[in-house]
């Protein structure tokens, strides 16, 4: 893991500011949503980035029901409920 030896104090609200260099070098912006991992004993911060829930492809996602599916899979997901649907 790479420093960059930027710190930051933690508010009484548990609150963090990302410094503008960081938020420009990943593309984050106001609105955008993080995520947050565990490695051992460390947190990672991530951009969100919303994924299929069965193929985890982050291309071309429709949401269904609060879920995001890609087409790909929406198309299987069809396919494969058709002959029930005949009955």
């Amino acid at each position: 893991m790479k420093e960059t030896g930027i710190t930051r104090q933690l508010d009484s609200l548990g609150r963090i500011v990302i410094p503008k260099e960081l938020r420009r070098t990943f593309q984050i912006e106001e609105g955008d949503y993080l995520e947050f991992y565990v490695e051992g004993d460390r947190m990672v911060l991530e951009k969100y980035q919303p994924t299929c829930t069965f193929c985890h492809s982050d291309q071309d996602l429709v949401e269904y029901k609060g879920k995001n599916i890609c087409r790909k899979c929406l198309q299987a997901l069809q396919a494969q409920a058709a002959p029930f649907e005949e009955k």
